[in-house]
């Protein structure tokens, strides 16, 4: 990673650290309505909330740092890419698999000796791995079907 990635990164956590100290700090629109039934003035109530306090400009700046550090760290985390193959699965290779070590247990196989050629069983399918130890699904046979007698009316 290169220091303006870490640089930007250590810029939007502080900044968003600011953003939610100041929204929690500040009064809500809700708590001037109480005034304006009593003693304050009926102006004060949904409106006319006067000029923007040293809070809301704080939280309108560190908002706006952390959109442009926000947008900084995705130019710079893509600033390597040529143009091509900028896809999510990238970085991933397709890999065959990998068969097991001579000599070691692979449950329900029993290894051939050495030397001897293996028998593929009778009833393989080419293309299609066996299954070893699978349970026999035992399949009923099927009834005869005789046909149904003529109703009459």
């Amino acid at each position: 990673m290169s220091w303006m990635f870490n640089l930007l990164l250590v810029v939007q956590i502080l900044s968003s650290l600011a953003i939610i100290s100041l929204v929690l700090l500040q009064q809500g629109k809700g708590a001037d309505m109480g005034s304006a039934f009593g003693s304050g003035s009926a102006g004060s109530l949904f409106g006319a909330t006067g000029a923007a306090n040293f809070m809301s400009r704080a939280t309108k700046w560190a908002a706006v740092v952390f959109f442009i550090t926000t947008i900084g760290l995705a130019y710079v985390a893509n600033r390597g890419n040529t143009g091509q193959d900028t896809g999510i699965m990238q970085n991933f290779t397709q890999t065959a698999p990998v068969a097991p070590p001579a000599g070691s247990a692979v449950p329900g196989v029993t290894p051939a000796a050495p030397g001897l050629p293996t028998a593929a069983p009778q009833n393989a399918v080419p293309g299609v791995p066996a299954v070893p130890n699978a349970p026999a699904i035992p399949v009923a046979p099927a009834a005869p079907v005789t046909p149904a007698a003529p109703v009459s009316k």
